[in-house]
């Protein structure tokens, strides 16, 4: 039989591959993602992240698992949010997850955060073992985004809540084509420049363009089980937050 394929960036590889090439491109830009993150988005990224936790809005006593979570951001913001609460952090990305252990607030948050390498489409965790599940820009880059959003409610708990923040697309054709020619032009230069790797955040921009609009992902939360599904465009829909239950 022949292999199925899918997208890595505009390019057509065997799934079997786009795991291996994703580790490639977060291993590469590990040590300067967070650098990357603000240059790229110009700040605007931890506006995007803020808007998450509003909506989010951590409680005390809860358990959260953030996939490919990477440097911690989410975690460390669910957790200051929550008062005490305790994050997992799961990346495929081991050099991702060693620069999260770097920062400041892992050092001070460190019994509350577990740090573990996984697939999204595999989790390494029983049935109904957390209270909310997100993933922050990462969803793009899994081979199959609906089997990751199946194990997303398979390991939460009844009552539990998943968010996803992803990129996604600008329901204005012209505000669309102006985003492009910066996202085109700009950011693999950027990440020449910053991160000595243009490939890398080519790839990034590409992926962006590749993922499904609002209302077909909202579908796919759907179909995975969830209920009471909504999104919320940020930033004329440059990113988008997603939200579901299982109830």
């Amino acid at each position: 039989m022949t292999e199925k394929t899918t997208h890595f960036g505009f390019k057509t590889v065997p799934e079997s591959e786009k795991a291996g090439r994703v580790q490639g491109v977060f291993g590469s830009v590990a040590s300067k993602y967070d650098v990357m993150n603000d240059a790229m988005s110009m700040g605007i990224h931890r506006i995007w992240k803020d808007a998450m936790m509003d909506w989010l809005a951590p409680r005390p006593n809860t358990k959260l698992l953030d996939v490919a979570g990477g440097t911690g951001d989410i975690s460390f913001r669910y957790l200051k949010r929550a008062g005490y609460a305790h994050a997992t952090v799961l990346d495929l990305t081991e050099p991702m997850l060693i620069e999260g252990r770097k920062r400041a607030e892992a050092a001070a948050l460190a019994d509350s955060l577990d740090w573990v390498t996984g697939d999204a489409m595999k989790l390494p965790f029983a049935d109904n073992t957390f209270d909310v599940y997100t993933i922050s820009f990462g969803i793009r880059n899994v081979t199959r985004p609906q089997e990751a959003l199946n194990e997303a409610y398979r390991v939460l708990k009844p009552g539990g809540r998943l968010m996803v923040l992803e990129f996604s697309q600008i329901p204005n054709d012209m505000m669309q084509k102006v985003y492009d020619l910066y996202s085109f032009n700009i950011i693999p230069r950027l990440g020449q420049a910053i991160a000595n790797d243009r490939d890398s955040y080519q790839y990034l921009v590409e992926s962006i363009r590749k993922f499904p609009d609002q209302e077909t992902f909202l579908n796919m939360v759907k179909l995975a089980g969830f209920e009471n599904a909504k999104y919320r465009n940020l930033t004329m829909g440059i990113a988008c937050l997603h939200s579901g239950w299982k109830i």
